[in-house]
């Protein structure tokens, strides 16, 4: 019988933390030692949204360098990935369950938010991986993506959120100066998570008054919400990484479902 496992939500930065020593490279060098080793990886990236939802196929999946400016070493990097057919086929049937469609994308491989993070924590590339697009819908419908996905942590299949916990390009600087507003919405958002408010992240009305500022568009936000919605969103997550990238970008890292030892 496989373990149950917790479900993650990382920050995977600007591109260039391949090339960093982060703290939050040792964070996800550390989770990917952890045992036990998932059979398979489900991953949510902030740099996919469709309608319907796209699920990956293929037995070899192309590593995508979606992104533009940074040095040219960093576009000969590969994550030569495979695929899982039935894994893709077990996702879209249970997004159906769950009143979703859904639709398997064949020519698609692993954009920058989903195979940065796994390069650092599974550098052999020798697990399965599936990437899973964001919906084109509301915050409620991103809870029921992870209510879907949500079984499979009992068939040994890690489920993971790839997005930022402050991400605001607009903000960033390269003196290292954290403002006052990223410091305080990270403090929300781990309150939110640690004291079990999941209902804070899908009601705008609940939102701090420097939620616009921190996350001018959503999609960075999006995974944190499956990736808790999928751990088990009546129960708390807990914080195991906190830093910051270029002054205010946040590089929160949380987990759900079971708390480790980092």
């Amino acid at each position: 019988m496989s373990p149950v496992l917790p479900t993650l939500f990382v920050s995977h930065g600007a591109p260039d933390i391949l090339l960093s020593q982060q703290a939050s490279v040792d964070t996800l060098q550390e989770l990917g030692s952890r045992p036990p080793k998932p059979r398979a990886i489900v991953v949510v990236s902030a740099h996919w949204i469709s309608d319907p939802i796209g699920i990956t196929t293929g037995q070899q999946l192309a590593t995508i360098h979606d992104f533009g400016g940074f040095p040219e070493e960093l576009y000969t990097l590969q994550y030569p990935a495979k695929g899982s057919d039935a894994l893709s086929k077990e996702i879209a049937q249970r997004l159906l369950a769950q009143g979703m469609a859904s639709e398997l994308e064949g020519q698609r491989g692993l954009d920058h938010g989903a195979w940065i993070p796994l390069h650092f924590m599974y550098p052999e590339a020798n697990i399965p991986v599936v990437q899973v697009s964001l919906p084109v819908a509301s915050l409620q419908d991103l809870a029921k993506v992870g209510k879907a996905l949500s079984p499979l942590r009992q068939e040994g299949v890690l489920i993971m959120g790839s997005g930022g916990s402050v991400h605001n390009l607009r903000a960033l600087n390269r003196d290292h100066r954290t403002e006052d507003w990223a410091i305080d919405f990270e403090a929300w958002l781990r309150e939110a998570v640690e004291k079990n408010h999941f209902e804070w992240l899908i009601t705008v009305e609940q939102f701090p008054h420097n939620f616009q500022r921190a996350h001018p568009t959503l999609e960075h936000y999006a995974p944190l919400i499956v990736a808790w919605a999928a751990g088990g969103p009546d129960q708390p997550g807990r914080r195991i990484h906190q830093s910051f990238d270029y002054g205010n970008l946040g590089m929160s890292f949380f987990e759900f479902g079971e708390q480790s030892s980092i």
